[in-house]
Parts: C-alpha cells; structure tokens; sequence
C-alpha cells in the first residue's frame, strides 16, 4: 500500500481471495484513521471494488443508492483509502449555507489542484442543507468546476501558483491556459461519491432537476443485506463472545438473522394494515447484536455478583457453625501456656539490664572519634580545592583541543595516512601522538597504523592524559621546539594536521600545570590517607556498639514477643468465649435466610443459563419494537421470536416478561408517580427510552412521554429546546458539557443534520477527557448526557437515516390504556376515598417492597464486606441481630399487609370495574375524535383537552345511587358532550362520518359488530375479475351486480341465495330499485325483516348507491339517537363560555365566514369592546407587533383576533412557543384565530385549542333552525309592521335553500357562491328599514319592487357573477316575493306534497318559529329548492363514495398487494396501444391546395381545426416514444413524462394532452374513442365534404364553427353581421344516418346531452326527467342563423348549451351557445330545475 509502489492489475478469481485482501487494507486503514468495524461479506465486496473501480478511473463519480446505514460511507472511504484518495467532507454547523459550501469547496480545489492530492469528495444527502449545494454538485460533476467559485484575485494566485507546471507541460503561461490547466488537474484529480437515500420521491426529483446526479455518474444500488450477509456480520460478531457456549452459538446467529428479517415483514404489514411507517436497516441489525452482546455481559455480571454476595453470605454462616466445637478444645489449653509464659518474661529481664550498661560506654567513644574526623575533612577540603583550582587553568585548553578533533572526520584522516612521504611537520606532529600513546616503535609507519584504527579520532578525544609520563612529555616538547612550526601554517599543510597539533600543544600544556601542582595533590592524598584510618576505627567502635545494641534489641524483641504470646493467648481466650456467643446468635437469627439463600443461588444459577434467551429476546426488544403498536410488538415478541428461540432449544425463561430482566418493581412504581401511565405499552415505553442504546424519538401526538420526561429528569436539570429556537445549539452544547437531560419537544419530520454525530455518539478519546463534535466545534462530553427528542406529529414519515440514528418509540395512547386512565378519573371522581386507598395500596406495597430488599441488601453487605473473623466484629453481629429482627418485624408486618393488600385490592378492583364501562366508552370516543386527523390535519385533539370534556361530563351527569343508571346518565352525557364537541369543530361533511364512526366503533367495542360486514359496505367488491355469472337484467348497474355476488359469499346464511332470489323476484325488485327513498321502505321478499341495521345499509349498497348517506344518517338515528346527527348550532356565547384564558381559539374558516363581525358584537354585549378587543390582519411583517399585541393583551386581560394565520403558518411555530410561555396570563385574556384549513398549521396550537368551524349546517331544517338561533328575539320584535316577521321567515327560507342548492354542485350553481350570514342580516335590515317607513306612512302596500331588486339583484345577486345564476335568484325571488304570500284564500307554500308541507308558521314569537321548524323533517328532497329528485342522486352517490373512501382511512387496513405484471409493463403496453392506434398528421398544405384561394368561412375553421388536431397529434407520438425510452432507461424520466406515466396507470388523460385537447371529463379510455371519432370527422370533412350532421362535440372550438356559420349566411344574403344571430330547433332526427341532406341554411348538430329534463319527441317539448336517468341525449338540433329583428320566440326556454358538465367556471369559460327548447311549462320550472345541454357526457 505505499503509494510510490507501482500498481499491478491482477485478476482475482474468487471472493475468499478478495476478501483477505481487503481485511489486510482494513487493518491498515484502522492503524493509520477513525477504525471501522467492517465485515467484508460477499455483497460488501462487490460493493467495495465497484466503488474502488470507479475512483480509480479518471474523472470517476459514484452515486450510491441505499438507505442509512446500508454501509455506504464506510465502503466509500475504505475504497478511497484503497485508492490512495484523501477523504474530503463538509461539516454543517448552525446557519451553514451555501456561502459557506462555497468556501469548503475552494479548500477542496486547492487541495486538488495546488497540493495536486487525490480526493474523494464525500457528499451525503445529510449534507444537502440547501437544494441550491445540489446545483454546485452537478456543476463540478458535469463541468468539473463550480462557476464563478473564485474571485479574480483569488484566481490570479492560483494561476501564479501552477504557472511553472503549465510552462514545464509546453503550454504557454497565459491566464486562460493556467486556468485551463488547473481545472483539468482538478477534475483528473476529484471523485465525487453520493450517497443518497431511495425513500420518497426526494432522490428523484433531485435526479431530474439536477441531470449530472445520473449521467456522470456510476449507480450503484446498496439493497437489503441478503441472508449471507447478516449471517456472516452475526458470526464476526458473536463467535469471540466466551458467554455464548458453542452449543447455541449456530441456533444464536439464525435466530438473530431470523429476527432482522421479520421485522422487514412486519414493517411492511405495519405500512399496509395501519399507514405507518418503520424502516429496518443494517445499522438496527447491529445495534441489536452489540445490545445483545452488552446485556448479556452485564446481565450475567449482576447475576454473577448477586450470586458471589449469597455464597458470600453462606459461607460466612457456615464457617461460624464450624468455628464452636474447635474454639471449646482450643479455649483449656490456652490457660495453662499463659502462667508459663509470665515466668519466663521475669528471666529475660534480668539479662538486658546489664547489657543496656555495656552499651553506654561503648557510645561515648564513638562519639569522640567522630569530633576528630570531621576535623580532618576541612582540612582536606582547603587542600584539595587549591590543587583542583590550578588544575582549572589547564583544562579548557584542553577541551579545545578535543572539540578540535571532532571537527575532523574519517576522510581527514585517510587523507594524511594516504601520504606516503607526508611533509615533515605533519610527520612530526603524528609521531608525537605515537609517543604520547606509548607506542615503542617512533616512525611514520606506527603512526600510519595508529591512524588506520577506525577509533583512532575518539581514542584520542578519550586519551587519559594523566598517564602521561614526564620522559613522554620531555621527548615530545622536545620534537615541538625543533619543529618550529606555528598552528596557522600547521592547518593550511594539512587540516587534520592542524587539528592534531592543536591538540598535541594543549596536552603538553596540562602536563606542564599538572607537574607543578603534584606536591599539592600528594599532600591531599597522604591526608586522604589519614581520614580514612580514623574512619575505619570509628567503624569498629560503631561495630561493637551495633554488637552490642542487636543483643540487647534481640532480648527486647524476646521480651516483647513472650509478653505479646501472653497477652494474646489471654486475649484469644476472651476472644474464643466472644466468638462462641456471636455464633450462637448468628447460627440460630439467620437460619431462615440460610435456606432461603440457598434456594436463591441455585435459582440465580440456573437464571444465569437461561439469560442466553432472555437477553437475546430483550436486546430484540430494544433494537426494534419501538416504532411499533402494542398488537404488533405482542405478535413480535410471544408469537414470533419467542416461539422460535424455544424452537431452537435456546435457554430462555418461562413465562418470559421483558420487564422482569430489564427493570423491576420499584422502578415502574417510581415512573408511574412521574406521570408515566401503568399500562403495559407504556411501561415497555418506558424501558425503550430509558435502556435502549439509541437516544430516544418519542412519537407522542398525547404528550404523555413529555410530561413524563419532564418530571422524570426536572431535578437532574433538564433542558427544554426545539429546533426553532436560534440558541438551541449553545443550549445543547452546554448540556454535553455538563451531562445534563436535553430534550428537544415539538420535533417536524425534519431533523437538523447538525446534530447527527450526537445522535450516532460519534465521542472520541478515551480516559478523563472525552469530546465530540457539535457542528463546527469540538465538545467534552460527559457520559450522563441523556438526549430526548418528542414529536407532536401522530404518524410522521421518518428517513431510514432517522430510524437508525434514533430509538423511534411509538407513545400513542392504547385503548386499554387510555380505559384504565380514564377509569382512575372516574373513581377519583366518585369514590374518590376508593382511587385514594388504591394509590396508597401501590405505594405502601412498593415501599414494603424496597424496605424488604434494602434489609436484606443490608444483611449480605454486611456479611460480604467483613474482613477477618466476622464473630470478632461485635457492631457486625448487633447491626446483622438488629436488621435480622427489622426484618422479620418487616416481613411479618409486610406479610399481614400483603395479605390485606390482596382483599383490599381485590375489593378495590371489583368497585373500580363497576365504573369499567364508561371508562371504556370515554377511550372509545377519544380514539373516534382523534382519527379524524386522518381526514383532515386541522382535526388535532390532546388527551388533556378531551380530559376537559371527560371531566365537564362526569360533573353534568345526572347523579344517581344506583350504579347502573349512573352509569348510563354518565356515558350518555359523555357521549352526546363528545358529539357537540367534536362537531363544533368539524366540516359539515364531516360530522355524519363522525358520528356514523362513532356508533361503530362503539358496536366494535362492545363485539356487536361483524368485521367483514363493515368491511363490505365499506368496500364493496373489490376484485378486478369480473363475476363469470351475468347479470340478468339491464337496470342493474355492473357494479351493483359486482357487489350482489360478492355479498352472497360474506354473508352465505343470509345472503346465499340474494342472486337467485333477485332474478326470481324481478318484478318487485326493479319497484323497489325505482322507489325515490328505497331505504325507508321494506326490502323485497324474505329480507324484509330479519336483517341487522348494518346488513340493510350492505343490500342497499348493492343497489342504490345514492341512497347509502341517507341510509347512514337512519342508522346513526337508530343506534343513537336523532341528536346524534343534529349538530349543534356554534354560538360565539356558547364558545365563550367553553373557552379558557390559556387555550386558544381557532377559527377554521369555510369559504365566505367572517367570525370578526360577531366577535365583535360579543365583546361589546360582554364589555370587552372599544378598547380592550384588537384585530389584526396577519401578513408578511406583522409578526412582530402580532407578539408584541399578544404581550399586551395576555398581561392586561384583552381579547386579541389575528385573522388570516395561514398566510404566515412558518410564524404559527413562533406563536406557539410565545402561548408555551405565557405561565400566568390574566383571567379575562383570550386570543382567537381565523385560519383556512392547511396541512402545516402546528399540532401544538390545534391540540391545545378550542376549534370552531363557521360553516353552514347540511339540510334546509338545520340551516334554518341555525339562522334563527342567531335571531335575537328583540330584533323580531324592532319592526310593528305584520308583514316583518313572515317576510324574516321567508328571507331565512331563502337564504337556506340558496346555501341548499350548492351541495348539488353545477346542477344548483354554475359557480359556487359564499352566501353567509352578513348577507341575511343585512338583507333583514333593509326589509326591517323598508317595512318600519311603510308602517310610519300607514301605507298597507309593500314595496316588492325594491325589495326583490335589493335582495336579489344587489345583496344576493351581487355575488353571483353568472347570468343564468342570476336567472336563478331572480325567479326565487318571484317564487317567495309578493302579495300572495299573504294570501287567505289560497295559502302560499313553499313546497308541499303528501308528507310535508312547507309554510310560512303563523305569527308568534322566536321560540315559535324555532318549533315549528324543529317540527320540519330532518332530511329534505331536492324538489324543495325547485330541483328535480334526480338532482341529489349525483349528490348523495359523491357523498357516499367519499364517506366510503373517508372511512377506509379510519380503517386498519387489511388488502394484500396483488401480484402481476410491473407497473413499468402495464404502462409501457398502455403506450404501445394508444401509439398503435394514433392516425397520422393531416398534410395541410397538400389541403389548402385543395380548397383553393378562396374559401368558406367554414372551411377556415375547418383548417384551424386540423392544424390544433395535429399539434396533438404530434405531442401525443413525441410523448409516447419519449415515454417509452424512459421506462428502458434510455432517457431520463422528467417531471412532465413521470406525469404522462402516472396519468396512463391511473387511466387518466395527462395534463400534457388534455391542455390541447376540447374541455372533457372523460376518462383515457372514453376519450381516446372520441379523439379517433374527431379524426374520422376531420378526414370525411377533408376528404369528402362537409358533414351534413355536424358532431359538435368533435370540434375543439365549436363556437368558431357556428360564428362561421352565422358569416356565411350573412354573406350569402348580404345580412349585417352585427345584426344576425342563432335560433335553434330540435328535429325529429334521432341519428345523424337519417339525415340524408345539409340543412337548407345554418346546419343539423348531433352530440348535445339534455340535463335536469328530458325531450319529448311527440309533443316536440321538454319534460320532466324520468327517475334516475340523469342525462339524455338530445335529437339532432338544428342551427338557423337569422336576423335579429326577424327572430320572434314564444313558449321556448333560453337553455344554456355548455361543453361539458362542469358547465361554466368562475371565469366564463364553457359556454358555447344558447339553445331555444319548446316548453309547455313555464319557463322558471327549468330555471330552477337547472336544466341545461351539454356536448360531452361524462
């Protein structure tokens, strides 16, 4: 791996080969960076060399495809160490940008291109900060360099820097070239490796936006690990671990493989039955091997210590037994030894005393001698310093000379010897050295041998000059003097010469001073001498003394020892009797815990063998379950991996509970007085968060996990932040730094990558000091740093980063555990003494609990950690006699109290499972209300505000001894309080769903409900094979017949033989099928009775499909109650009086609502106006003075409105957190907000709000009932005029049957108006100002005339922007305006037939009318409003359809993926078909020669029209043939093709042909048998003539064809154009084949559908539509242009013709002409019928 070795390609055969490889590269790679646990299995090999290929190649780039975790970034580095790359990665910090990328990358291309260092440029899509970096991305992988990345005069250093390396590669040194040549280097020298994650449509719509992320690019895909791999990373792992014994290790590793693969398959369960998503990744496969490695090591060590503390404990028991019998032998004969033992310490006495006088003399001598030596030694040291100071003089002359010859070296000296006649000095100068040396022999020859020692230099520097004789000095000073030779010229003869003489003359000297100061040093040595006889005979006197001092110090010792033999034997007899008392205690206190403890250890032993299984099913538990809900980790965990370790033979306890190994007793006593809930799923919660390896994620739309975290670590100062505070990470910082709890609340989908190492505890060093990376900085990090993240969100969409980089717990609420919640407040609410005795029952039993186990911890510590004899330690024996008795007190005391406990509980339990049922029903209803989010985003509740409900319930209530009926007032107050509630909140066309869920749910619960019954009217017959047997009659819709076959299979015993008795039966089916309201009639034959309400709305649904929602409404009706689908009317009063100073309330606004108006009115009525109530329009730069109004009103007790919050829902966050910190707000305070329905509005703020939808009630009696509710009865009474309070009837009547007519879509309105409740009240003013001035001037006329106008044109009509809408109010107020509303003789009715009777009451007060509209049906029929019945057919089938596909939602889900061809084969095959049948282009220029120069009006039209025709054409082939390359690969999948592709799936027509195609609600397959029908139009037009029978709906602007039309007459009759129009007739032509002529002038059109009537071909007039056929097909029309003024029309209806049946939109477009109808009937009959003609049918 050195990187000058040259590289060989060599061909590996096979993977063992490659793979020793690698592991060597591994090694090498751990030694020198980060190590990395890597095991290199057959797909990571693969992986490994791909990417190692790829950064070898020049300019190769990598994308690798895989989800977090999969090994990605380990490959890639190892494959770029590999490689011989540098690593290069981007770290994100707090604010990082793109300027801030933008410097990282200038680092990275100046490594690249000055350092010229190989680089593998790592990006991750962790690092994509900003979409903007991928642009950068694609720039440096398409172009190599990132445009205008460096300034100028950054550039120009860089060019000065290269510009010798572009000289020397022979290119000239201009500024392009430079540049030129650096960017090459660069990108030769860049590989840049993707790693990137496959979820979602985020890495697809990066690939298309940004195109270089593929085509420069290798793609390599990082799948699943296979079965190989995850068997081959568990036996790496677990084959060293000496726990696991070889016996199971085989069953251990397939059980741990066999775990990781199922969780894949319950994720994709747990995606299909319930929209939730878990991801399973490598990285939880080996957090679950290193959890299980780690448990099990510590597991066996507890159990290890708990079993050492009891054989501890034993031990000592048993040796105290053994000790009795040999103390009592022992204890007689220590007697006798203590009276010999004193005797003989009298004898030895004696002896010292006169040894002790010996020694003193022996003392004093020593010390005399001492004095004369120490005089000695002054007088040696003055002699030896004055000889040692002459000596100084000499020396450094000396050392010179050494340091002289160290600069010589060997070559210096080979030069010299190299001489064969060397020059006399030089000579003269090595001989001396020979003499010096002693060498016998003086000639050039020695001398040259002398030098030829390698050592000779160092052995001169080493020379004991001392050993000099003076003969040796006098001969070399001798040879000196003659020489006469200076140093100077010595030094230019010869270097090593010069050197060697220097030294010669600085010896010469030292001997000359060392000669003179020789008396000196004699005289020092003979004094030397001297001192050292004086010393030896003080060592002889200190010899004797010492002599003498051992004997007596040896006596002393025997003294001692006899007298300590004894005291010992006396004390070890006291000691003996001490022992035999202690050990009589101690045998007889703790002989119960003896056997108790034995049948622990053994118990602990066999534990030990069994925690094999235990550990290996709890670190499953930790690893994976989180995510998941308490069905799913119950099936996990006992019918999954437990069955299958006990199938592998794997010790493992029985029964097996996850809480028993990894907590206890106490410690969920002590998280269930924090907060936590008792039931299991949170217990097993409480584990994951608190010993699961992975910080946790808590999933928590309750808040539970929050409150119980808070209260949890409050006193280990925990630290609150979100990700929007602008200080969270100096605050998390700080938290590191110091190891206190942080927990960040209220986490989106998105988590800040800047917190990622955190999250992986990416911590590094060792020791005291251990650090970690936060951002851009380095930070200690202490270990007891605990990270909490909680999400709001109730199911959010996680990455598979996420997943593995957090324990993603999964805290929702259970319906069990909610019921026993809510069974606590129920108690506590009524038998308060009863919940108290049971918390006190809990706690006293966990407390007696703790005190057992800490007496009996007690007991064994003591034991375990007495040293020595324990029968010795009196506080030992008292402390364990005390304990013991404690704890026999304890346990007899605890054991009463169990006992006690045990009846007490029971009892308890029994009275608390009285109140169960409504508990039940409480949980029920809330989980009813909180699966409305799944309908819609804004329908958030929180278990605290529903707590608020549950609470107001139980205190309205009516009260009642007997527990039965109590219990029945309470859950029908709680059940209907639910209702209003969830209803003040809900849409309209919700609220039914609602409380059609609510009655199902509470039939579930109750098991009155069959699964598969539900089920079917939900679903119907979902299968995509048609039933082989058909159906048997033409009325009979194809689906209906769909579901009657399926019906007979769900249900055999009633529904078996449904088919049969139909086709038997059909007279009396096909009436009741024909029935306006089948559903309040009996079925036909033996299903009249006998069915279940449920089973009757499943017949139904097989039938009439637009009768189900009124059949729904009946069975709400019948389970509950008719107030269960009568709303609550919302009343600003009511709001109030529910509101509190600390929950918001939300506005959810319905097109038109303004709550503004009424508030205000309300804080005027309450005294919050003027002053005290402040609105405030949201929008861009209002933030801060909306929080600094919120400051303001919070703390003075003010009423504050912000209207409009979602145009700045990102600010909503901010408001949340400013609501969180408002602890105290005044009493009065109350903030409302008005805010459309959107998906981003923050959970926080909906959870914790009071939400009101202001929208009308669905029904005329509802709406009506709604209007009078906000009708103050002095207002009634403003006006004495009589005529005011019918006419406020009347006007309320309208206002509901205008608001009515929407629900009928285009049949009611052409465009859907926002009539509300500021239209009526200003509409009641004016008649209560018209009417008062009438009634003042005694005028008994009422002013109709301006009345109507006023009403109908300017309030109501203003709105209205179409004229036919117009047509439509304006008859309305024709129909309710007018004298004969007063009419006695013939009453005025708004509608009546045989059932009801709409009129005006007779005059009374506001209660009245309140009565007598309560007394109004429920349910109304179109006809009502003036519509035909079939108009609420198209209503009620959308209404049940959605109410179907709303209800599925709510559903678990239970359908299986079928199995077929590829969605990429179904589409590709649709492609070929429409290609295959496209016609080709029409050749227009070969058709305009073909007309001529002058052509018809039509024929103009007729070439715009083909020329549209082809350029759809061309985009349908182009598309298609694009498409096609796409799904190969051939071509990149853009925006508008993987549109085009989804369209075909979906069988729709794509946007792309649909926006040059005419206007049409068909679907793709409908309309490409219209789009080939216009084409054989346009050939027959072109190639044979004009068709006689024009298809209009062929056209794609018909319009231009009758204005052509309408010219050529003109032209041929020389009419003005500005003064011709159309008149139609309807001919008795049914088919265009029976048309053999052209119309004598305009022209003959087919394809007109007649909607809201029907044509009568006999009387040439329309009719009434026949039931349940919606639309008809009209007779060929004929189209007559004619002059204006000419144009007489009687008995005809102005009928709209529309192209389609969405009619016109809110801006005109769809209309193409007016039709003239014959009609016998007056002409506002079709007006308010919404009759109409349309060219398309659906």
């Amino acid at each position: 791996m050195t990187p000058e070795a040259p590289r060989v390609y060599e061909d590996i055969q096979d993977y063992e080969t490659a793979k020793s490889l690698f592991d060597e590269i591994l090694v090498e790679y751990n030694d020198k960076k980060t190590p990395m646990k890597l095991v290199l299995f057959d797909d990571a090999l693969e992986h490994l060399t791909r990417i190692h290929r790829v950064v070898r190649m020049n300019q190769g780039h990598a994308l690798l495809v895989g989800i977090g975790g999969s090994g990605r970034q380990s490959l890639a580095r190892l494959a770029a160490f590999t490689a011989g790359c540098d690593v290069f990665e981007i770290t994100l910090s707090r604010g990082y940008g793109e300027e801030e990328f933008r410097e990282d990358l200038k680092t990275l291309y100046r490594k690249l291109g000055i350092e010229n260092k190989k680089v593998v440029f790592l990006f991750t899509d962790g690092h994509v900060a900003q979409e903007g970096f991928l642009e950068l991305i694609n720039n440096m992988l398409t172009s190599g360099m990132v445009p205008a990345l460096f300034p100028d005069d950054e550039k120009e250093a860089i060019n000065g820097q290269v510009r010798d390396e572009v000289t020397k590669a022979g290119l000239p040194p201009t500024k392009e070239s430079c540049w030129s040549y650096f960017i090459q280097k660069c990108s030769n020298n860049l590989h840049i490796v993707l790693c990137m994650s496959p979820t979602g449509d985020t890495l697809k719509n990066r690939c298309r936006n940004f195109p270089g992320l593929v085509n420069n690019v290798s793609i390599d895909w990082f799948t699943a690990w296979p079965k190989q791999a995850l068997t081959a990373v568990a036996t790496h792992f677990l084959s060293e671990n000496e726990l696991i014994p070889d016996t199971h290790r085989d069953s251990i590793v397939e059980h741990v493989v066999h775990v990781h693969l199922s969780v894949g398959s319950y994720s994709q369960e747990f995606l299909q039955k319930l929209r939730r998503i878990n991801h399973v990744t490598p990285k939880n496969y080996l957090d679950f091997i290193n959890a299980y490695t780690k448990l099990l090591r510590e597991k066996d060590k507890f159990v290890q210590d708990q079993c050492t503390r009891l054989s501890g404990g034993l031990t000592k028991l048993i040796e105290a037994a053994e000790q009795i019998s040999v103390m009592n032998e022992k204890l007689a004969v220590q007697k006798v030894a203590v009276t010999q033992k004193s005797e003989a310490c009298e004898v030895l006495l004696k002896d010292i005393s006169s040894k002790t006088e010996m020694g003193k003399e022996k003392q004093q001598m020593a010390q005399a001698k001492g004095v004369e030596i120490e005089e000695q030694n002054k007088v040696i040291a003055v002699e030896k310093a004055d000889a040692e100071a002459s000596l100084a003089e000499a020396l450094p002359a000396l050392e010179r000379a050494r340091l002289a010859l160290s600069d010589l070296d060997k070559q210096d000296v080979t030069e010299i010897r190299s001489f064969a006649k060397p020059p006399q000095q030089v000579q003269t100068v090595c001989e001396c050295i020979v003499i010096m040396r002693g060498y016998k022999e003086v000639n050039w020859k020695t001398a040259k041998g002398m030098m030829s020692d390698t050592n000779f230099l160092s052995a001169l520097q080493n020379m004991d000059v001392d050993a000099i004789t003076p003969a040796q000095v006098k001969t070399v000073q001798t040879a000196m003097t003659k020489m006469e030779t200076t140093e100077e010229e010595m030094s230019k003869i010869s270097k090593a010469g010069g050197g060697l003489y220097k030294f010669v003359t600085a010896v010469l000297g030292y001997c000359h001073v060392a000669r003179e100061i020789k008396p000196k040093r004699d005289r020092v040595a003979q004094l030397e001498r001297n001192y050292q006889l004086s010393k030896r005979e003080l060592e002889k006197i200190q010899k004797d003394l010492s002599e003498i001092e051992g004997v007596l110090s040896e006596l002393n010792k025997q003294y001692e020892a006899a007298m300590a033999e004894k005291r010992g034997l006396q004390e070890e007899a006291e000691l003996m009797e001490r022992r035999l008392t202690a050990a009589a205690k101690l045998i007889t206190g703790l002989a119960s815990e003896k056997d108790r403890w034995k049948l622990e250890l053994e118990d602990l032993k066999e534990k030990r063998v069994r925690l094999l299984g235990d550990c290996l099913l709890s670190s499953a538990f930790l690893s994976y379950v989180g995510a998941f809900s308490w069905e799913f980790r119950h099936n996990m965990l006992k019918e999954n991996w437990l069955k299958d370790i006990q199938g592998k033979k794997i010790p493992l306890s029985q029964p097996f509970r996850v809480e028993s190994l990894l907590t206890n007793d106490v410690e969920i006593s002590k998280w269930t007085s924090e907060s936590l809930p008792p039931d299991e799923l949170s217990i097993q919660n409480g584990i994951l968060t608190t010993q699961a390896s992975r910080f946790p994620l808590c999933i928590d739309p309750q808040q539970q996990a929050l409150n119980w975290i808070r209260k949890k670590e409050e006193k280990n100062n925990l630290k609150i932040s979100t990700f929007n505070s602008p200080d969270f990470l100096k605050q998390l910082e700080l938290a590191i730094k110091f190891g206190y709890p942080f927990l960040f609340k209220d986490v989106d989908e998105y988590i800040d990558p800047v917190i990622d190492t955190v999250l992986d505890r990416n911590v590094k060093g060792s020791g005291n000091r251990l650090t970690i990376t936060l951002g851009d900085k380095e930070v200690d990090y202490d270990p007891s740093f605990r990270l909490y993240l909680n999400t709001k969100f109730s199911n959010p969409k996680y990455s598979p980063a996420i997943f593995g980089r957090t324990m993603i717990i999964n805290y929702t609420v259970t319906l069990k555990g909610l019921e026993d919640q809510l069974l606590s407040v129920i108690v506590g609410f009524e038998r308060k003494e009863l919940e108290e005795a049971r918390e006190r029952l809990i706690q006293e039993t966990s407390e007696n609990k703790r005190l057992l186990k800490d007496l009996e911890d007690t007991l064994l510590r003591e034991l375990a950690t007495s040293t020595g004899n324990m029968l010795d330690n009196a506080d030992l024996v008292h402390t364990l006699e005390e304990t013991k008795s404690k704890a026999s007190e304890k346990c007899n005391m605890y054991l009463k109290k169990l006992k006690l406990a045990a009846v007490t509980a029971k009892e308890i339990e029994t009275s608390r499972d009285g109140y169960r049922p409504a508990a039940k029903r409480g949980a029920v209803l809330f989980f009813c209300l909180s699966d409305m989010a799944n309908i819609n985003s804004m329908y958030q509740y929180s278990l605290i505000s529903y707590l608020d409900v549950f609470n107001y319930s139980l205190k309205k209530s009516m009260p009642d001894t007997h527990l039965i009926k109590r219990l029945k007032n309470i859950i029908d107050t709680l059940t209907l309080n639910v209702y209003h509630y969830a209803c003040t909140g809900l849409f309209e066309s919700h609220k039914l769903l609602f409380s059609f869920n609510m009655a199902v749910k509470i039939q579930q619960v109750e098991s009155q409900l069959n699964r598969d019954e539900l089920d079917f009217f939900i679903k119907g017959n979902i299968s995509l094979e048609k039933n082989a047997r058909r159906k048997p009659f033409d009325w009979l819709p194809d689906q209906s017949w769909e579901d009657i076959m399926k019906l007979t299979t769900v249900l055999p015993d009633k529904f078996g033989s449904l088919a049969e008795d139909v086709e038997r039966g059909e007279k009396a089916w096909k009436e009741w099928f024909d029935l306006d309201a089948p559903e309040s009639v009996p079925f036909p034959g033996r299903y009249a009775e006998g069915l279940s309400d449920l089973q009757q709305l499943m017949l139904l649904r097989c039938f009439r499909i637009d009768r189900v929602y009124r059949a729904i409404t009946n069975f709400v009706t019948g389970r509950m109650g008719e107030q269960f689908v009568t709303p609550p009317v919302v009343s600003l009063e009511s709001i109030y009086d529910q509101s509190t100073n600390n929950s918001p309330i939300v506005f959810i606004l319905s097109p038109g609502s303004d709550p503004a108006g009424d508030l205000g009115k309300l804080a005027d009525a309450l005294g919050y106006g003027g002053n005290k109530l402040k609105f405030l329009a949201m929008g861009q730069g209002q933030e801060k003075v909306a929080l600094q109004l919120l400051d303001t009103a919070a703390s003075r007790g003010h009423w504050l409105m912000l209207q409009n919050c979602h145009l700045l829902v990102r600010w909503l966050k901010d408001l949340e957190k400013s609501l969180e910190l408002l602890t105290k707000p005044h009493p009065d305070f109350r903030l409302w907000l008005t805010t459309a329905p959107t998906p981003d509005f923050p959970i926080g703020i909906l959870q914790r709000s009071l939400k009101v939808v202001t929208e009308p009630p669905n029904g005329l009696k509802l709406n009506l009932r709604n209007t009078y509710f906000k009708i103050s009865s002095s207002s009634l009474k403003d006006c004495p005029h009589l005529a005011f309070k019918p006419l406020v009837y009347t006007l309320a009547f309208f206002h509901a049957v205008v608001q009515e007519r929407r629900k009928y879509g285009k049949v009611g309105w052409n465009v859907s108006y926002d009539f509300n409740e500021s239209d009526f009240r200003v509409c009641m003013d004016i008649l209560r100002t018209y009417l008062n001035k009438s009634h003042e001037n005694a005028d008994t006329r009422i002013p109709w005339g301006s009345l109507k106008y006023l009403i109908g044109e300017v309030m109501y009509g203003g709105r209205a922007i179409d004229d036919f809408d117009r047509r439509v109010l304006k008859i309305y107020m024709d129909e309710y305006m007018g004298d004969f509303i007063f009419d006695t003789f013939q009453p005025f009715h708004f509608y009546h037939n045989a059932e009801v009777d709409y009129v005006i009451p007779p005059d009374g007060q506001r209660d009245d009318y309140l009565e007598a509209i309560d007394a109004l049906p429920l349910a109304n029929t179109p006809e009502v409003f003036g519509l035909h019945a079939n108009a609420e057919i198209g209503y009620f089938t959308t209404a049940a359809k959605e109410t179907w596909a709303q209800l599925v939602e709510l559903q678990p889900q239970t359908g299986e993926s079928g199995s077929g061809i590829s969605r990429e084969e179904f589409i590709g095959t649709i492609a070929s078909d429409i290609q295959a049948k496209l016609p080709e282009q029409f050749k227009l220029d070969v058709i305009r020669k073909k007309f001529g120069e002058v052509i018809s009006p039509t024929t103009v039209v007729l070439l715009q029209e083909l020329e549209r025709f082809n350029t759809l054409i061309k985009r349908m082939e182009v598309s298609l043939a694009t498409l096609r390359k796409a799904l190969t690969g051939e071509v990149g999948m853009s925006v508008e093709l993987d549109e085009l592709a989804k369209s075909l799936y979906n069988g729709h027509i794509p946007s792309i042909w649909r926006a040059l195609a005419p206007a049409t609600r068909k679907l793709l397959g409908s309309w490409m048998v219209h789009f080939l029908r216009r084409n054989a139009q346009y050939s027959e037009w072109v190639n044979e003539r004009e068709p006689h029978v024009m298809w209009l709906s062929g056209l794609h602007i018909p319009e231009s064809y009758l204005t052509a039309l309408v010219q050529a007459t003109c032209r041929k009759n020389s009419w003005p154009l500005d003064r011709s129009t159309l008149y139609t007739a309807v001919t008795e032509y049914t088919s265009p084949e029976q048309v053999t002529e052209p119309a004598p002038s305009g022209c003959y059109v087919s394809g007109l559908y007649l909607e809201g009537a029907r044509w009568d071909l006999k009387n040439s007039c329309l009719q009434r539509s026949h039931p349940k056929v919606l639309i008809e097909e009209l007779p060929i029309l004929r189209i007559i242009p004619i002059e204006a003024h000419r144009l007489k029309l009687v008995n005809t209806f102005r009928t709209p013709v529309y192209t389609t049946s969405d009619r016109r939109n809110a801006m005109g477009i769809g209309l193409v002409f007016e039709a003239d109808l014959a009609t016998e009937e007056h002409i506002s009959h079709w007006v308010l019928q919404g009759v109409c003609l349309v060219l398309n049918a659906d």
